[in-house]
């Protein structure tokens, strides 16, 4: 995990605006939300946080280029174009004054726009202006720059994605299920995902890391761990032991999964700045109905 670089002091001076766009009814069951994230900050200092698990995501940078890294990775200077596939480790993310569009990627939108198993970027980014995965999509680093108009950027992008929908494979119905039941709270088992959709546990194994980047048991794992943070995201000043979801044995269990997924401890994490996720939180629930990319509901 990264050590801490930017002045706290000085990152405190950022300002830094997170704001949420619905995509359109055609993309509903492929993506969560469009995203735009702008930071003004002093010169020559950054801001930094720490971004947790999530599906994948497209990102088109404006200004400073941010430094990345997933896990336990160095971090390094990101691309303009930043894929990022499915995560199952926090990203450590620090940058300057920039402007950042996103737009979250669903499974059955990675299975739909990509061709490419998510196995294959699990953990992992790239540069979408070379990945020849993502070349059709490499068009909106330069349209975004020079649009200044919000709301018509975010079309821009919305629109770019529906224009793909024509070409692109036919939905794997596979996918929606398992999606549908893995953002189940109740869904508690390898076994019952199998059963719910009807397949062997080794059938549901290939399916998960081809379409969700994971083998289903992680999966499950990650999203009971989130369901958790998620509380706390929206409410700091709950106690970690009121946050747990109803699927963890007692809080040492909770803690463990904490240091998998996010690289430190609940406390460590607690008392850390979080000036970019922070406020997002809030405003990703009141604009889509989940505080995190991974808890989003797909639309049948």
């Amino acid at each position: 995990m990264a050590d801490s670089g930017p002045n706290p002091a000085e990152s405190a001076r950022a300002r830094v605006l997170t704001r949420f766009f619905p995509v359109s009814d055609a993309l509903r069951r492929y993506a969560s939300t469009i995203y735009l994230t702008e930071i003004e900050a002093p010169p020559g200092t950054r801001v930094e946080d720490y971004l947790h698990p999530e599906w994948a995501n497209l990102r088109f940078v404006d200004g400073e280029a941010p430094l990345a890294a997933i896990g336990d990775a160095e971090p390094a200077h990101a691309p303009r174009f930043i894929v990022t596939g499915p995560t199952s480790h926090a990203s450590y993310f620090s940058a300057g004054t920039m402007r950042l569009w996103g737009i979250g990627i669903l499974p059955a939108g990675w299975a739909k726009f990509f061709a490419l198993p998510a196995e294959e970027l699990a953990d992992r980014l790239c540069d979408g202006a070379v990945h020849p995965a993502f070349a059709a999509f490499a068009p909106l680093l330069d349209r975004l720059r020079a649009t200044n108009d919000v709301a018509a950027a975010a079309r821009t992008i919305d629109d770019h994605f529906v224009a793909h929908l024509a070409g692109a494979p036919r939905d794997d119905p596979e996918i929606l299920a398992a999606h549908a039941a893995l953002v189940d709270d109740d869904l508690a088992s390898v076994a019952e995902l199998a059963g719910r959709l009807g397949l062997s546990e080794r059938s549901v194994e290939r399916l998960s890391l081809r379409a969700f980047g994971f083998s289903p048991k992680l999966l499950i794992r990650r999203q009971r761990f989130l369901r958790s943070l998620a509380r706390f995201m929206l409410d700091p000043s709950m106690a970690w032991i009121d946050t747990l979801d109803y699927h963890y044995y007692d809080q040492a269990q909770f803690t463990r999964d904490f240091q998998r997924f996010m690289g430190m401890s609940p406390r460590d994490y607690a008392t850390r700045p979080k000036p970019i996720l922070g406020a997002a939180a809030f405003a990703r629930a009141a604009a889509a109905g989940a505080a995190m990319q991974a808890l989003h509901k797909p639309e049948a």
